[in-house]
């Protein structure tokens, strides 16, 4: 997520506002800018690159006290100095910068067209900036404006607003994005983040959905959507600077665990239009899918378990046989591959050294290659014929937990359009998947309100030296990846098993006391892996069961039953997961280790 400030008062607004994202840059971004109304025009300083950069470019030559500022983490067109935040209307009257998606920006765009507006970035907030200008051509008032562009916007969105007639007000909209208001003494404040205004005050106001705020030096004022004015309540930050970066978290782990849900939404929005999804802006059409042969699915690490629960779901949903391959693995044998096939490229930085020559290694043999990543611009973006952007947002953890998550929905919808365009789903499978993936965010939260069940039996724990996890089929890759969050972060030694292999040598590590978790959300299988659970706990192991609410499998065997709300078990891992990396958290923190810089890693690897 995008970091945004806005600033009005009594001293020069460019320092506060760049001391203020200066305290977001942990968040990540490619880009910065500020906009600060002198009292007579709004002028704006923005760059490509680091603030430090917007600093030197600026060199006190922004005066005004009254002023917003925005880090942008690109979501639609590169990282530039264009497509910098802030924007602006054709005559900078009005400026504003956008964390969130506006996903009906190509019908803004074509309306505002008609109207007489020309684009000259790559965003969809610029279509959102001038929409607002358009209203505010016709009303004279910014409320009037905020209220009737907010009704044409689709998406998720907090914008910050400067109109150059108001010269001493700075105006902020929220919806399924942050927005929070901070009272000084003759000043005010609007943020993405209370980390970024902490050092000025610790009064602040959090806003709801679809409220709108206004912002004068002694004056802060709240409207609902349609204009009437609101009363909310004046708050007190207690928690310290570095605990607001992390949102009160003890880690940005942690942090990260609870943004899935809003991650997944979004990765799931971004594409989903008129009640069904749309893959053009992918270079995926119906005609291109059905020639599709082949599917090979490249990644690395967590991503690579992404994958792999994915080649179970685009073949059940598709028919089209699909082969995952380590990205290191692949890009050294020599294989016949068929230039018909769709190479699926996987990476969260989009910079992965392996999976880059991998994906390089396909193009070379003439076959169509889609990345799934999470960084607009990387280089990985830049070379794929296509490009299915995540929206998790920048991850400060080295272990992934919302990106992996966004990776696994990417993958979900895939395969549903896929099945969709080789007529293997009729319309009502069709908008039942739809509608199942819909509910996996309330789902997720579900599960994390018994976070704390997890934590009670993670201290149980604490001085392990050996882990297995368990699963067949999806469930076989979600262990892989809740066995990689155990050893990456606690560095308790762990290993996933494909279930039907635990009788081919591994039960013979089993000792009395051992951690077996087994991951059992598929039905068909439950007797299979229920009776390998069983002669790992004859050995003396500790059973903990992953299971699906109401299943009765185990419930009287197994010492630990942690149950996911129940969902189509084709969507299963992203809810099984999620235990599995609370688990991996909880041992960590009970061993007091570093639990968002673990030994020896880093969080791109862009080396072999």
């Amino acid at each position: 997520m995008c970091g945004i400030l806005g600033y009005t008062g009594h001293r020069e607004s460019a320092e506060i506002l760049l001391n203020g994202l200066e305290k977001l840059e942990y968040r990540g971004y490619d880009s910065a800018g500020l906009a600060v109304n002198d009292g007579e025009n709004i002028n704006v300083i923005k760059n490509k690159g680091r603030i430090k950069s917007l600093r030197e470019k600026i060199n006190n030559n922004l005066p005004g006290t009254c002023g917003i500022g925005h880090t942008r983490w690109a979501t639609h067109g590169e990282p530039s100095d264009t497509n910098a935040h802030p924007l602006w209307s054709d005559d900078k009257s009005v400026v504003a910068v956008h964390n969130g998606i506006v996903e009906n920006y190509k019908e803004l765009k074509s309306f505002l067209g008609e109207n007489g507006y020309k684009f000259y970035s790559q965003t969809d907030t610029e279509a959102a900036v001038k929409l607002l200008d358009y209203f505010y051509k016709r009303t004279k008032s910014p409320l009037n404006a905020i209220t009737e562009a907010i009704k044409k916007i689709e998406g998720s969105y907090c914008f910050v607003i400067l109109f150059k007639d108001f010269p001493d007000e700075v105006w902020g909209v929220r919806k399924d994005l942050p927005l929070i208001a901070g009272q000084g003494k003759d000043e005010s404040f609007l943020a993405s983040d209370v980390s970024a205004i902490l050092q000025d005050t610790r009064q602040v106001y959090y806003l709801d959905n679809f409220e709108i705020v206004r912002l004068k030096k002694n004056d802060v004022r709240f409207f609902d959507e349609t204009g009437h004015a609101k009363y909310k309540k004046l708050s007190t930050v207690t928690w310290d600077s570095q605990a607001a970066e992390r949102g009160g978290f003890e880690h940005f782990m942690m942090k990260e665990i609870h943004e899935q849900a809003r991650a997944v939404k979004d990765t799931f929005r971004s594409v989903f239009k008129n009640g069904e999804f749309d893959l053009s802006e992918c270079n995926l059409d119906d005609e291109s899918i059905r020639k599709i042969s082949q599917i090979y699915v490249i990644a690395c690490g967590s991503a690579y378990h992404a994958g792999y629960a994915a080649q179970y779901i685009l073949e059940d949903l598709t028919g089209i046989p699909v082969r995952i391959e380590l990205a290191s693995e692949f890009r050294y044998r020599k294989m016949p591959l068929d230039k018909s096939a769709l190479a699926i490229i996987i990476s969260q930085s989009g910079e992965t050294a392996d999976t880059l020559a991998a994906m390089r290694l396909a193009k070379n043999h003439g076959i169509k290659t889609l990345a799934i990543v999470n960084v607009v611009g990387s280089t990985i973006a830049r070379e794929a014929d296509s490009v299915f952007y995540t929206l998790a947002g920048p991850e400060i953890a080295v272990a992934t937990t919302k990106a992996y998550s966004s990776q696994l929905i990417a993958c979900y919808i895939l395969a549903v359009q896929f099945a969709r365009a080789k007529n293997m789903i009729d319309e009502a499978k069709y908008k039942y998947f739809i509608d199942e993936i819909q509910k996996l965010p309330g789902k997720i939260d579900e599960i994390l309100d018994e976070k704390e069940r997890i934590r009670e039996l993670a201290e149980k724990f604490v001085d392990s030296q050996n882990a297995f996890y368990l699963g067949r089929n999806i469930d076989y890759a979600v262990a892989m990846e809740g066995s990689l969050k155990m050893k990456e972060i606690s560095y308790v030694h762990s290993e996933a098993i494909a279930a039907g292999e635990m009788k081919h040598g591994p039960i013979s590590l089993i000792e009395r006391g051992m951690l077996v978790t087994g991951i059992m959300t598929q039905k068909n299988l439950l007797p299979k892996i229920a009776s390998n659970m069983l002669e790992a706990k004859s050995r003396g192991a500790f059973l903990l069961c992953i299971m699906m609410r109401g299943s009765e499998v185990l419930k009287d065997e197994a010492d630990f039953v942690f149950q996911i709300p129940e969902t189509e078990e084709l969507f299963a891992a992203t809810l099984a997961v999620i235990p599995l990396q609370l688990l991996g958290y909880y041992v960590a923190v009970a061993r007091k280790l570093d639990v968002d810089k673990p030994r020896n890693l880093a969080k791109s690897v862009t080396v072999e």
